[in-house]
């Protein structure tokens, strides 16, 4: 663990250099609590907070009625789901989703058809019943994020120093969104409806528009684009979210691999040390796209860079409708927007920032919900403020907003509009000195309980050399396995900017005494590793996607349950067991409970499309990530 002798990792330094056990700490945040029977907390974000705005009253949920399955190793290449179910593979990569598409050829692929077909790795699932405004759990819309592109798996002889332009091209149209219009049959068995006016593709070639305050900034201006409004493509879509009027929100996230050539840039050039913040490569970019489009060559286009990092707007139910990229809700690695109506009408957001030391963020709009009037929300999301969380030793925390002019966002420390605090989002919340996080990825709002829940995949250079230490929000060092933060905002108001907190989960194996289940017995859970997606059912109980269990824990990454209060509180069972290589993400539930989507992302990662690890789903030599179902066999709620 970072060079740490097996004494030093389980200590925490306080404030005047003493040291305390992790057995000191939860021995005192027992005694004030009297909830939790185990010796597994980390720092002093054990202490007892009195919530900033009163307890809620608490959910009873019943536990997850299923038995758990247990974990696979990555040597087994097969989907595992408990008893009393069945899962069904409803859309792969490749497959035509519109009624010109040509079938899959994985031999005689073209940018062309690609653009017509599902994209690569599935990310985000969202679905949305049809027609606009129903609670129909039979037919809707799934929208469908594809993240990212694995060329060694998707290509013969594939060159990653020198590939092809087809093989660019075709990469570039594997990646954005699908829309595609399902429905459930009379055995009740999921399909596409190929012929649907719905279905279409958003590529990383797709013209876009820009809204909100950065619109027309100087640094959003490129050869092509010389008003700073249009866009083309969205890429590295993870999560996402839905807003309360039917719009889809998708979260662009590793931007900044796409680009190449940051050594070339003047150092003395502001923009060169803001690009180096975010990441940018100093020579060829991972995937060679430079090489075929200048665009992705910062020589060249030193501003393309600025135009993504956002979270894009769209309509699912309006397919000529064009996307729009929001910069009001800031630019940095987005994973997931998470929406929800406060008590007074603002529309709140909330994401994360998906890289180690990074932040969480929620966005608070000016206007109100019109629930009557779809197209007066259209434009919510251009107005509003943005916020950085601060996370207190003592439970409680602080929305920082970044507004121009205001604290430390002043041009003094150079900072020149709110365009600009959005466009170097990392700059603002560096400056007002938010807390720095293990990796944030999903952030939900459970129905129930209206809690709040962060989800941190991993740390591992926490408390190593030169970086940060452990702090209460973060308390484990070289954070392996990742952890997740329950908030309960002042008074329920997610418009609030005050909040509680604790930990509600140290993820790991339950022998190690690190781990911590929310003060569950440890012997009676599943062993988690790299917590990534989550989504709440309808009795208010987490589900639990992972990604990156087979460096974390040595397991196929799955699928888990878990209730957040009542008796069974911190009770995880695995539900389901993904195959060799792969993530599990995107889960999301039909209104009625009936049916779970889950996106199988990346199977068969760490081989090649000569020498495959995986041949999931259809066994015929070639992964291909995928969107399945999953539901009882008796019809049953899941879970239930």
């Amino acid at each position: 663990m970072g060079g740490h002798d097996e004494h030093d990792k389980w200590i925490v330094r306080s404030d005047d250099g003493r040291g305390q056990t992790f057995g000191d700490i939860v021995a005192s945040r027992l005694s004030r609590r009297g909830f939790l029977r185990q010796v597994a907390i980390a720092s002093s974000v054990m202490i007892a907070a009195p919530l900033v705005g009163g307890e809620p009253a608490s959910a009873a949920p019943r536990d997850p009625a299923f038995r758990s399955i247990a974990p696979t190793t990555p040597e087994l290449d097969e989907i595992v789901v408990a008893d009393g179910y069945f899962a069904r593979t409803l859309i792969r990569w490749g497959e035509p989703i519109t009624a010109t598409a040509p079938e899959f050829d994985v031999w005689g692929q073209t940018a062309e058809a690609q653009a017509e077909q599902f994209g690569y790795n599935c990310d985000f699932v969202g679905f949305l019943p049809l027609p606009l405004g129903s609670t129909r759990s039979d037919r809707g819309l799934l929208v469908v994020n594809h993240e990212y592109t694995n060329e060694e798996l998707m290509f013969p002889n594939y060159d990653p120093s020198q590939p092809t332009n087809a093989q660019v091209d075709i990469a570039i149209a594997a990646h954005g969104v699908s829309v595609v219009e399902i429905a459930r049959g009379a055995d009740r068995s999921w399909s596409v409806v190929r012929d649907s006016r719905y279905n279409r593709r958003i590529t990383g070639a797709t013209p876009m528009t820009v809204s909100g305050p950065a619109l027309g900034h100087e640094w959003l201006r490129t050869n092509g684009d010389p008003s700073g409004t249009r866009v083309l493509g969205t890429l590295n879509n993870c999560a996402g979210g839905k807003t309360p009027w039917g719009t889809v929100v998708t979260a662009e996230e590793n931007f900044h691999q796409y680009f190449a050539h940051l050594s070339y840039f003047d150092e003395a050039d502001p923009r060169a040390e803001v690009h180096q913040r975010y990441g940018l490569p100093k020579t060829q970019s991972e995937r060679g796209w430079e090489l075929y489009h200048s665009r992705f060559d910062v020589s060249y286009e030193p501003n393309e860079p600025f135009r993504h990092g956002w979270c894009v707007e769209i309509d699912p139910y309006d397919p000529s409708s064009m996307p729009v990229k929001r910069t009001a809700l800031g630019r940095f690695r987005h994973e997931a927007a998470t929406f929800v109506v406060a008590p007074k009408g603002q529309v709140v957001a909330y994401s994360g920032d998906d890289a180690q030391f990074e932040y969480v963020y929620k966005f608070v709009t000016s206007g109100t919900y019109n629930k009557t009037n779809r197209a007066a929300n259209m434009r919510l999301l251009d107005e509003g403020t943005l916020y950085v969380a601060r996370y207190n030793d003592d439970g409680t925390g602080e929305w920082l907003p970044l507004v121009f002019g205001q604290g430390p966002l002043t041009p003094e420390n150079g900072f020149t509009s709110q365009g600009d605090v959005l466009l170097r989002t990392r700059h603002a919340a560096d400056a007002l000195g938010a807390t720095k996080m293990d990796r944030p990825e999903d952030i939900e709002t459970n129905p129930v309980n209206q809690k709040v829940y962060v989800v941190l995949t991993n740390n591992s250079r926490r408390g190593t050399t030169g970086q940060a230490g452990t702090d209460a929000a973060n308390p484990r060092a070289s954070n392996g396995t990742g952890h997740i933060i329950e908030m309960t905002e002042q008074g329920n108001d997610h418009a609030a900017t005050q909040f509680a907190w604790e930990i509600f989960m140290l993820a790991g194996k339950p022998e190690d005494p690190s781990t911590y289940f929310a003060g569950y017995d440890k012997s009676a859970v599943s062993p988690i590793g790299a917590p990534d997606n989550i989504v709440f059912d309808r009795e208010g109980t987490m589900w639990i996607a992972t990604d990156g269990a087979a460096r974390a824990v040595k397991l196929n990454d799955g699928l888990f349950a878990v209730p957040v209060s009542g008796a069974q509180r911190g009770h995880l069972q695995q539900f389901f067991s993904t195959v060799t290589g792969s993530e599990v993400c995107g889960p999301e539930f039909t209104p009625d409970n009936r049916t779970l989507f889950l996106a199988i992302q990346h199977p068969g990662e760490g081989g090649t499309f000569a020498e495959p690890v995986s041949t999931w789903p259809d066994r015929q030599g070639l992964p291909r990530p995928s969107v399945i179902t999953i539901q009882g066999f008796d019809d049953q709620l899941i879970g239930e």
